[in-house]
């Protein structure tokens, strides 16, 4: 389910840190990787495209934003990239590209618009230097107070083959590995800027190493004497304990499935199959909102490869695979809706039914957060389920969902009451507004006359950030989740069920969902509906479900609802 509170609806670009790229010669197709830089009223944004050409002509690209937060390619709608132009459009982000390739520079010359036109140049990217700093090395924790808020911060220094790189971590925003530049030292004098933050820190090194003491500035923000003490000398990975390792117990196999009923679309995924004869009883994995990898990676965690490989440790096969349009599958994913991954997943279903050792009667689905909604979605087509499991999954309707999780994360996070009223009044208003829309530019239109300044300002949203907002809840994909209404399809289920959300669950509460899903299964006699106390969204132990939480705790995905999934799909469908 959309996982962002009141403050942070802004979507963002999502990005990896580049590493050094040899140039390329000239191509017509476009291929390859060409590099831009953005110059906007906040700073400049280094923006990276990949294209890639089909072996039927077909063209593809992924969009990085080098300099904000990192962790996600953006795909791209539509692409030309050839000998005489680029040109691209990216919907979930409201933003588009036309250039012209100019032969005497190299380099494709012409305006980004995204709200406004700005000028932007693409060529392919040179050789970095790579640049080394003493006596930084390590991670360094700190507290910025803005106006009795309380943010946590983690300054994090590495010096290695590409020199000396750091990333800032927001605790308090669960926001990780954010993108620092221009770092520097002369002296003690150490500088750097933090471009998705709009941020520079000039700050003076204590002379034992042990501190770092300066000021923090933000743009609209008064200036912060802000102290980085350091904790540790060196960059410590997250511990990852359930992460599987080497040697597996299964086979593994690497797939790729195409959907006849989408065009251009294929599921490049992992199949784990236990060993022996089988038939095994089998599952997809169904992620949830969001681009999202076969292994629904987020913040180091990988749950979906930890469930693959519990479950298959327990005589049960599991397929699971990249969204369409993200990693290494193909399609469009920034236009695709609720139904169009739910047709993704009937075609994996589909396929995993016909392959050797799985029994095609005791073939199921499990489905977390928006995987929760579609798996219902499947219930009455021709290659239904044979059961369903719903991780996380809805029992009230989109919009209510997006209410309430507002309200509970945004007071999670510490806002205060005022704030939160605001928000959540401004949000229900213009939802309900949206009900009625026809489609995403039916809903951009009617937010371009409803939206305020005084709105975007309850929102959090800055004004130069409008368009931004507006594309977001301008999509297809949200128009269609906020008139959702999860009964319509559960009524309908059959198969048997499990239903599980977490007591401490803030993106999809379990008070009023799991009432949705007793009402809509109240006629399964084989529906089994469970609340796990102290659990949160990602089914992790937490002490409040708050989304800062997420990335701190080590445990990916709580042991006792592992095997409690494991444990009903055996007693259902195993020999």
């Amino acid at each position: 389910m959309p996982n962002h509170p009141a403050r942070t609806f802004l979507l963002a670009f999502l990005v990896l840190l580049i590493t050094p790229i040899h140039a390329f010669a000239r191509d017509e197709s476009g291929d390859g990787d060409w590099l831009g830089a953005l110059e906007t009223p906040g700073g400049t944004l280094r923006l990276l495209v990949t294209v890639s050409t089909a072996e039927d002509g077909s063209q593809s690209a992924v969009l990085e934003s080098l300099d904000q937060a990192p962790g996600q390619k953006i795909p791209v709608s539509t692409i030309v990239a050839d000998d005489t132009m680029l040109e691209f459009e990216i919907a979930a982000i409201g933003a588009r590209y036309r250039g012209r390739w100019n032969a005497d520079h190299d380099r494709y010359e012409g305006e980004f618009f995204q709200g406004m036109a700005l000028p932007l140049n693409f060529a392919r990217p040179q050789p970095q230097t790579a640049t080394l700093i003493e006596g930084l090395d390590g991670r360094w924790e700190a507290a910025l107070d803005r106006e009795g808020t309380i943010l946590r911060l983690a300054l994090n220094i590495e010096t290695g083959t590409e020199g000396t790189q750091a990333t800032l971590d927001s605790i308090d925003q669960a926001a990780y590995g954010i993108p620092v530049t221009a770092l520097s030292r002369t002296g003690s004098t150490v500088q750097l800027q933090v471009p998705a933050a709009q941020v520079t820190y000039s700050a003076q090194l204590e002379a034992d190493g042990s501190q770092l003491t300066g000021s923090w500035t933000r743009p609209g923000f008064p200036d912060v004497e802000l102290v980085f003490t350091r904790v540790s000398s060196e960059v410590v990975d997250a511990y990852r304990p359930q992460t599987p390792q080497a040697p597996y117990p299964y086979t593994i196999e690497e797939v790729r499935i195409e959907n006849p009923a989408a065009a251009g679309v294929t599921l490049a995924g992992t199949l784990t199959l236990p060993h022996g004869d089988g038939p095994h009883p089998a599952v997809i994995l169904i992620s949830g909102s969001g681009p999202q990898d076969r292994d629904e990676s987020v913040w180091e965690h990988k749950p979906f490869a930890v469930l693959a490989d519990h479950l298959s440790r327990n005589g049960i096969a599991v397929l699971r695979y990249d969204d369409r349009g993200f990693a290494e599958s193909t399609g469009d994913f920034a236009s695709a809706t609720s139904r169009d991954f739910a047709s993704d997943a009937e075609a994996a279903l589909s396929w995993l039914r016909q392959q050797p050792g799985i029994d095609a009667t005791s073939t199921g689905v499990i489905g977390h957060s928006e995987g929760g909604l579609i798996a219902p979605m499947l219930a009455q087509t021709p290659n239904a389920p044979d059961f369903m499991v719903l991780l996380a999954g809805p029992g009230t309707s989109g919009r209510e969902i997006i209410l309430e999780q507002t309200e509970l994360m945004a007071r999670a996070g510490g806002q205060a009451e005022a704030d939160i009223n605001a928000a959540v009044a401004t949000l229900s208003r213009v939802t309900a507004e949206l009900l009625d829309a026809e489609n995403g530019a039916d809903a951009r239109a009617r937010l371009d006359d409803l939206i305020t300044d005084d709105d975007l300002t309850a929102l959090g949203v800055p004004t130069t950030q409008r368009h931004v907002l507006l594309s977001q809840m301008g999509r297809d994909w949200y128009v269609e989740f906020l008139r959702h209404d999860p009964l319509t399809y559960l009524q309908t289920v059959e198969q048997p069920v499990l239903a599980v959300i977490g007591s401490l669950d803030l993106q999809v509460p379990a008070g009023s969902n799991l009432a949705g899903l007793r009402e809509g299964l109240a006629g399964n006699p084989d529906a089994t509906i469970l609340e796990l106390e102290g659990l949160n969204h990602m089914f992790q132990p937490a002490e409040t479900g708050a989304l800062a939480e997420y990335a701190l705790i080590e445990t990916t995905f709580d042991p006792a609802a592992l095997a409690l999934v494991s444990d009903w799909i055996n007693q259902h469908f195993a020999d």
